[in-house]
């Protein structure tokens, strides 16, 4: 594959591991402006460790990532600069307890982007109101319910206004209830146009929302394709085994 500027993620012939156990054993994938790509696999399958690597949380092994033309994983460049432009957001919220809600969201954008607390306010403002959270601005993470704090946590990320978002399982630790609150979110911005790689257990979400399914089996990209091809005539034995667990389980 061939970097392209108009091309926001390139990974090739990634490799992770920690100590003896390998957890990426030769990722090659491809993300294209405005794509929502969902990484999907049994757990343990690489899913999470991957989107750290790609956020430069975990330094690769092997391989390169490249960002908008430029090369990550190159030596001597700025992590904090390039992570400016990659959004992740957990299945742990990770606020800040003893800051509100505009706190927690104004922070970076302050401290990293350098806006004015004027300006920085005023942005998470609109995001806050825009995702159904105005009126919980001022409120602490322990006055939300779990929804709220990870629809937080989103908007944290927008508010750094980064060219790619990382999402790793953001519903795993939310009642069911929950779940669909945060999911519309994710939804609205794959609407806008956001250019996403989602981590999830959610395949019906999955195949509601992605332009591309990527199955990972093991630290390996098994199979990848379109939903509906990957969820109706999936051509890989371990792909249509564990979607039938999938199935039988009541979650497709």
């Amino acid at each position: 594959m061939t970097a392209s500027v108009r091309s926001p993620l390139l990974v090739e012939g990634l490799h992770k591991s920690f100590g003896e156990l390998e957890v990426l054993r030769g990722i090659d994938f491809e993300v294209a402006e405005h794509e929502v790509v969902c990484l999907i696999g049994a757990s343990g399958s690489g899913k999470s460790t991957l989107l750290r690597c790609i956020n430069l949380i975990e330094p690769i092994d092997a391989g390169r990532i490249v960002v908008e033309g430029e090369e990550i994983t190159a030596a001597g460049v700025d992590v904090d600069r390039i992570r400016r432009r990659i959004g992740i957001v957990y299945q742990a919220f990770n606020l800040f307890p003893h800051m509100s809600v505009l706190a927690n969201v104004t922070l970076a954008p302050r401290q990293v982007l350098r806006q004015s607390r004027a300006e920085a306010e005023r942005q998470a403002a609109m995001l806050l109101e825009r995702f159904g959270l105005g009126d919980k601005r001022l409120d602490f993470p322990d006055r939300l319910s779990g929804g709220q704090q990870q629809r937080v946590a989103i908007v944290r990320a927008l508010a750094m206004q980064p060219d790619l978002l990382l999402l790793d399982e953001v519903t795993s630790a939310l009642d069911p209830e929950l779940i669909a609150e945060v999911l519309n979110v994710i939804r609205e911005l794959a609407a806008d146009g956001m250019t996403m790689v989602i981590a999830t257990h959610e395949m019906g979400f999955a195949r509601d929302i992605a332009n591309r399914i990527v199955f990972l089996d093991e630290g390996r990209i098994l199979e990848e394709g379109p939903p509906e091809r990957i969820f109706r005539e999936p051509r890989e034995p371990r792909t249509r085994e564990f979607l039938q667990r999938i199935i039988e389980a009541g979650r497709l």
